[in-house]
């Protein structure tokens, strides 16, 4: 029996999996194989061209929960947070959105690669999120990642970009391997008109659409409204030919996701943010060829992720490789790449 509370980031070294070296922590057992991360960002930015140098490395990166703050592998992972935590996570993500500070300006690609090559994770995938106007971190993330096999690009068009189809091909030519949608944050529900004809063209064009699906108990009342999973069948059932990944596999509303996941051969699940017993109920009750893995990093170090997912495997390396790394490369044709 593992324990599930950990004093500090440094703490998970209690776990058999990872030790400390030169004060960071590192996956210290290559039997576990390598991941692939299919849930991180850049600094994101928003109204302003970006102010962050997204090819400079930080000697620390500030991780929205910080390294020293005590949490428990078996809770929605939000749920660590304190208040003050959340008031600076808030106000870097709005205010600091519009700036080059901060604990975004950490958020860069040498650190997301140097976290994750201490921790075996061999690829990760970005998720953008742009408004209609006033924003273009697809474009940007794109750019800045060019030529870096270890990094996954997605785009991200908002359903009510004026030039949605042209926007979309345009991010597919940058390499955009799928699309990023974001309803708490773009502020459109999943079943809209105008995302309904996005996801058509997604599923025209053979890339998949990531959702941030569920409500997280964080978020403002509409976003809160917006990510209510029962907005998302609609479109789900529409579209059989548009591969639809469930972001956090539904969040706090994980019961319907996985009951969308069995009832459609075109839903898959990725497990950012859940606890230690639900990873364990997605990797005994959900499609065992359709979850992922995923950390949501910055908002929390990979680590974290890679510890539920360690613990809820022990014993079962199939279901091990298949969630850490061979699901999301079927699902990226990285054979293919």
């Amino acid at each position: 029996m593992y324990p599930t509370r950990f004093d500090s980031l440094r703490d998970l070294t209690k776990l058999p999996w990872f030790e400390l070296r030169d004060g960071r922590v590192v996956v210290s057992d290559p039997s576990v194989g390598t991941a692939i991360d299919t849930h991180t960002h850049l600094a994101l930015s928003f109204v302003r061209a970006n102010q962050v140098d997204l090819q400079r490395g930080h000697a620390q990166t500030e991780h929205y929960l910080p390294a020293d703050r005590a949490f428990d592998l078996d809770v929605y992972v939000n749920k660590n947070f304190l208040p003050p935590d959340l008031h600076r996570m808030e106000r870097d993500l709005s205010l600091g959105a519009l700036t080059g500070g901060g604990m975004r300006a950490t958020h860069t690609v040498p650190n997301l690669t140097r976290e994750m090559g201490e921790l075996q994770v061999a690829q990760s995938v970005l998720l953008p999120i742009d408004w209609p106007v006033l924003s273009d971190n697809a474009t940007t993330w794109l750019d800045a990642i060019r030529g870096d096999q270890r990094l996954i690009g997605f785009g991200s068009v908002h359903p009510y970009n004026p030039r949605m189809e042209a926007t979309l091909d345009r991010q597919i030519a940058l390499g955009a391997r799928g699309i990023k949608v974001h309803p708490a944050v773009q502020l459109v529900r999943p079943d809209d008109g105008r995302a309904m004809k996005l996801y058509r063209l997604c599923g025209e064009r053979d890339i998949p659409v990531f959702w941030h699906c569920g409500p997280v108990d964080i978020e403002p009342p509409i976003g809160r409204y917006l990510s209510q999973v029962r907005h998302y069948e609609k479109a789900i059932a529409e579209n059989p030919r548009t591969t639809f990944v469930l972001g956090h596999s539904g969040a706090l509303q994980m019961d319907t996701a996985i009951g969308y996941a069995k009832r459609y051969p075109n839903v898959w699940l990725e497990i950012a943010s859940q606890s230690l017993s639900n990873v364990r109920r997605l990797v005994e009750q959900a499609p065992a060829d359709r979850v992922m893995f995923g950390t949501d990093w910055p908002f929390y170090h990979q680590a974290i992720g890679l510890a539920k997912v360690f613990i809820a495997t022990e014993g079962d390396d199939a279901a091990r490789r298949a969630l850490l790394r061979g699901n999301a490369a079927r699902l990226l044709q990285l054979d293919r790449a």
